[in-house]
């Protein structure tokens, strides 16, 4: 009995570690209004250009939405062009499994009593990866548990789409690779052009 009892505890304990802090983006009401500079389509250079986000309370929900909301998290996401082949970059209904949206922008603190539209300029990182992208902004409590969000695209995620092209020093790498690797070929193709002809003036005596 007292085996019985300490198995249904644990199991409990379980239960209640693997929910906390799981929540559903189905469950979240969209009550941020995100927008952000750049232009459908406009193609970005990480490391160069700048990207300018925008963001307040949605004037649609209802007063004393946002009282519980203590901070912002403006978030970089995976749009959907990244995700032909690429499943996992698909937007998780639950938020502790996705990997939509790998790169912070920043974290603010939220001011409801401030209903003025606040912007942050980001300047884009170089270890951010060449694909397409938008923004989103996830509204946290005191726990910082997500309770709302906002984004510059719609639900299917179909406009106001920009890329974003990397410049980090991998490909700086890959470059001198593929310099090294040419001048070997080339260098290769004198010597056996060398050997030939001597091989042959050779062969003539």
């Amino acid at each position: 009995m007292a085996a019985r009892g300490i198995m249904v505890a644990l199991l409990l304990l379980f239960s209640a570690g693997t929910s906390y802090g799981s929540v559903l983006f189905s469950s979240l009401k969209r009550t941020i209004d995100v927008t952000a500079s750049p232009t459908q389509g406009q193609v970005l250079k990480a490391g160069i250009d700048k990207i300018t986000v925008t963001w307040t309370l949605n004037k649609t929900v209802a007063t004393g939405t946002d009282s519980v909301y203590k901070t912002i998290n403006l978030k970089l996401c995976y749009a959907p062009i990244s995700q032909k082949d690429r499943a996992w970059r698909k937007t998780d209904d639950n938020l502790a499994r996705d990997k939509t949206c790998q790169q912070d922008i920043v974290t603010r603190t939220y001011d409801a009593s401030n209903r003025i539209a606040q912007s942050f300029d980001w300047v884009i990182q170089r270890d951010v990866p060449t694909a397409t992208y938008f923004v989103r902004a996830y509204a946290h409590d005191s726990n910082h548990v997500e309770v709302g969000y906002g984004q510059t695209t719609d639900l299917k995620k179909s406009t106001n789409l920009f890329e974003i092209q990397a410049i980090s020093g991998r490909h700086v790498s890959l470059d001198i690779c593929s310099i090294c690797f040419s001048a070997f070929s080339v260098v290769s193709l004198f010597v056996f052009f060398y050997i030939e002809k001597k091989k042959g003036k050779t062969q003539q005596k």
